[in-house]
This record gives structure tokens, sequence and C-alpha cells, in this order.
């Protein structure tokens, strides 16, 4: 999404997969923030034309026989509409929702009008955190889990589920960097082609390679520049990317086809992109 400002941001679509005439996101105001979400809600919006890229998808709903949607805070933006579509399926799931307090959890009675008892409410003030551990246990063999909200959620879900077995079973969506994420220090200098461009430019140990991109390519698309939203993702048509980032699945990073160039670097001494 393209803010008045020049700012792009992403955010999560949480209106009814069915309807293709219109987009629905809710923003969480972060006066603390890097600006996007004071800006969406200090705009007068009516009237005015925004501008949007995509959608992308790097968080996709797969076949399961069941499903099991773990959400924090502001994290049920992407999982809302997949309780949606799954309502409509004749499979089983349930969703525990986590927030700090009740007044402030968004979409409580449009989930509990679309799932009844299968969703679960649980305001930290009220009842603790979600049990995480214990809700993993026992799912039912095929279950698919899905998790975003803070941080240290998703990081948690992502133990809970090495330790069950469930790596492989567990989807997640992150709006901050991973506390593993070794993104935050450039390292080695290599060069970059841009093939549809025509050049090659050189980039420092010092600089990311999404900043030397832009240098020639002013309106490359990017948004959190710390490797979790996609906004900045590029084909690699040759070379041996070095991954940093949060969404890419292990046989993707192995397979090298594509690349998160805001925390991306090479592993070769050139890296040709389809820029």
């Amino acid at each position: 999404m393209f803010l008045p400002s020049g700012l792009v941001r992403q955010y999560s679509l949480c209106g009814d997969p069915r309807n293709r005439t219109t987009y629905t996101v809710a923003v969480l105001r972060e006066d603390r923030g890097r600006g996007g979400s004071a800006e969406m809600h200090d705009t007068a919006w009516v009237g005015r034309t925004l501008g949007v890229r995509g959608p992308r998808n790097h968080f996709e709903l797969v076949d399961a026989s069941s499903y099991l949607f773990l959400a924090g805070g502001i994290g049920i933006t992407p999982i809302l509409s997949m309780v949606r579509e799954v309502a409509e399926r004749e499979v089983d799931w349930s969703l525990f929702y986590g927030g700090r307090a009740r007044a402030s959890m968004a979409f409580v009675d449009a989930l509990r009008e679309l799932g009844g008892d299968r969703v679960h409410i649980h305001p930290q003030d009220e009842v603790g955190i979600l049990p995480l551990g214990p809700l993993v246990e026992v799912a039912a063999p095929g279950t698919a889990v899905y998790c975003c909200g803070p941080e240290g959620m998703v990081s948690a879900a992502v133990d809970v589920c090495a330790e069950a077995g469930m790596s492989s079973a567990l989807h997640v969506e992150r709006f901050a960097p991973s506390s593993r994420s070794s993104s935050a220090t450039p390292a080695g200098q290599f060069e970059v082609e841009l093939r549809q461009t025509g050049v090659v430019l050189q980039v420092p140990s010092d600089r990311t390679l999404l900043e030397v991109v832009r240098d020639a390519l002013p309106d490359m698309p990017y948004s959190c520049e710390e490797g979790y939203c996609g906004s900045c993702e590029s084909r690699v048509l040759d070379g041996m990317p070095e991954h940093h980032d949060d969404i890419l699945t292990p046989e993707e990073r192995e397979k090298s086809d594509t690349m998160m160039i805001c925390v991306g670097r090479s592993k070769t001494s050139r890296l040709v992109l389809d820029l």
C-alpha cells in the first residue's frame, strides 16, 4: 500500500475472501513505530485514491483435515480471513485468540458469529497468556497450525511445535524480525546484475542489496527492511543468494530462485536478479 507521504506498507487482508470488490485492512496505531500506522490513522481517506500493489501471499492456507489457529493481538488480521474460509468447509477447526485486554481485541463479535464455541478468547488480564504447549500437544494428526502475533508468541509456537514434532505443520507470519534472524549486519562485497535494467552494481560490505538496487531503481518496492514482510522479494536468475529473511521455507531457500533483497546477500561473487 502506497501512503500519501511516499511510505510503502504491507497489511493483511482481513475481509471476506469471496468478496473480490473491496480490500479490508485493520491497522493498529503505533505512535513509537516508523510512521506508517500513525499516517493511516491521521489521514482523511474518504474520497482519496490509494495506490496498492499485489496482493502477495506468504501465509497461504493449505489444505488440511483440521486447523488450529493461534492469534495474538493484531495478529488476528490474517487469521480472520482464514477463519472465514474454513468456516465454509466441512473440516474441524478452532481458534485461540489472545490479547492484553478484552476491550483491545478486534473482531471478537465477528469471530464468535463465525465459529461459536470453536472460538476461544483469552484476554491476558483475565486468564493469562495462551497455553501454546497444551494446545499443540492435543492437536489431532494432520492438523495445520497457523500462528500470527507478537514475536515472543511466534517464537514460542516455533519451539512448542518443534518439541511436539510438528514443525512441518506450523505456518507463521511475523510483524517483526525473529530473534534468530542474522540479518542485522551486512557482510561481504559482491556485484549484482539487474538483468532487465542492464546495469551491474557493486554491493559494498557496509550497504544492503536493497539500498544499492534502489540507486538504479528508486521505485523498487520495500517496507520492513528487516526480512519479514516480503515487499522486496526478487527473482534470482543466477548466482547463489545468502538468505537472512523470516519468510522463505527451507525448501524455498534450497531452491534459491527468489530472495528478499532488504536483508539477503550473495554467496557468490556475482548475483543476477530479474529486475
